[in-house]
């Protein structure tokens, strides 16, 4: 397992122009910026505005314990010397969380900075914030690019604990109903206090009208539209992270959603070396020869869900802090037995195929052990 994964995005800029010092490009690039930077991330990043910050890991694991058991009481039944009183436990578990880095290169032509009348700095700033956020954002709702160490993304977590809601032909009932995705949630014995929703989301609930057609989510046209739903607030990302293929929107206890930052975002300026295409090798920059200089900014963080066991849902399989809104039955990331046997043959072949199984045996109970095989492969492939 590679615990020093790096996730690189590239950024350029290029103009023509008179060389510039190292001592010239550094001068752009003032301390105090870390801090403002560190800041814009967690304001771009939906998921690190709505999760629970831990204070700053101090090494590279954070070891976090987490109530595993809970106590349990008893009636006395008698008194006096038959009334033995019975004894109980409590047990902790730990969850590690393991910091990850995340790092951008942006090289910068000295032709542009020596000619730019404007501050070159302050162009590159959002785009650093944005390309952060959106890493930080798409790994762990959705799993995309997330390093080895790092546990199930949220919608993985949400899925594989069957904690989601279909959009229905009313909306109303999808969110807010007895089976919506707000009641998944408190199923778990969790209350929600947020979402997270594609954009797209807007529409659909601006449209949602009461029994008199009135608009539910706008009381009047002076006032601007505040999207809550039952009093907690809505998240639109916009930062190119949210997949509306896996989900629509994201419901449930973000408190219940941790994360640590184990350094800083940090900035160095080289004005030599060579930047190579991570995934080929191949050489893109020669700074030297291209008379260039390049910024490096690079961050560690790591994330968890805690999941701490409650009265209401002993198993903690079948709890979960979130839930899904989904146009369509989404995909678990494992299936047992005894879920394939319930499920039609039609379904199991669906599923292998969203999986890219290949299912060649027509009896059930076949396709079942083919299916289970093409999972057990694909899982030690990973």
């Amino acid at each position: 397992m590679n615990r020093n994964k790096k996730i690189f995005n590239l950024q350029t800029f290029a103009g023509e122009g008179t060389a510039i010092t190292r001592s010239n490009a550094e001068a752009l690039i003032p301390v105090q910026e870390s801090h403002d930077i560190i800041q814009g991330v967690v304001e771009q990043s939906a998921v690190l505005q709505r999760g629970r910050r831990l204070a700053n890991m101090t090494a590279a694991q954070y070891k976090m314990p987490v109530l595993d058991m809970l106590p349990v009481a008893y009636f006395v039944n008698g008194e006096g010397g038959e009334a033995r009183k019975k004894l109980t436990s409590m047990a902790w578990d730990k969850k590690v969380i393991y910091a990850e880095e995340i790092a951008v290169i942006v090289p910068i032509s000295e032709a542009v900075l020596d000619d730019a009348n404007y501050d070159i700095w302050g162009e590159v700033r959002p785009r650093l914030i944005e390309a952060f956020g959106q890493k930080i954002d798409g790994a762990i709702l959705f799993g995309i690019e997330k390093p080895a160490t790092w546990r199930k993304d949220v919608v993985t977590t949400a899925t594989d604990a069957g904690s989601y809601a279909k959009l229905g032909t009313d909306l109303y009932d999808s969110i807010l109903g007895e089976n919506g995705v707000i009641a998944k949630v408190e199923e778990g014995g969790y209350f929600v206090n947020g979402h997270m929703a594609d954009i797209t989301m807007r529409a659909k609930l601006r449209g949602l009208k009461d029994t008199t057609g009135q608009p539910v989510f706008k009381s009047d046209i002076q006032s601007g539209t505040t999207y809550t739903l039952d009093g907690s607030p809505m998240n639109f990302p916009r930062n190119g992270a949210f997949d509306r293929n896996k989900a629509l929107m994201i419901s449930g206890d973000f408190s219940q959603l941790v994360y640590s930052i184990r350094q800083d975002i940090t900035f160095k300026i080289f004005d030599q070396g060579v930047i190579q295409d991570p995934a080929t090798g191949e050489i893109k920059y020669n700074l030297m020869q291209n008379d260039m200089v390049a910024l490096r900014a690079v961050m560690r963080l790591g994330w968890e869900i805690p999941n701490p066991i409650n009265a209401m849902v002993p198993d903690k399989t079948k709890r979960c802090p979130f839930a899904l809104l989904t146009t369509s039955d989404p995909v678990k990331s494992g299936y047992t037995s005894d879920e394939l046997n319930a499920m039609t043959v039609d379904q199991i072949k669906a599923v292998a195929t969203a999986k890219g199984y290949t299912i060649t045996k027509t009896v059930k109970a076949e396709i079942v052990e083919e299916f289970l095989a093409a999972q057990q492969e694909a899982a030690q492939g990973a």
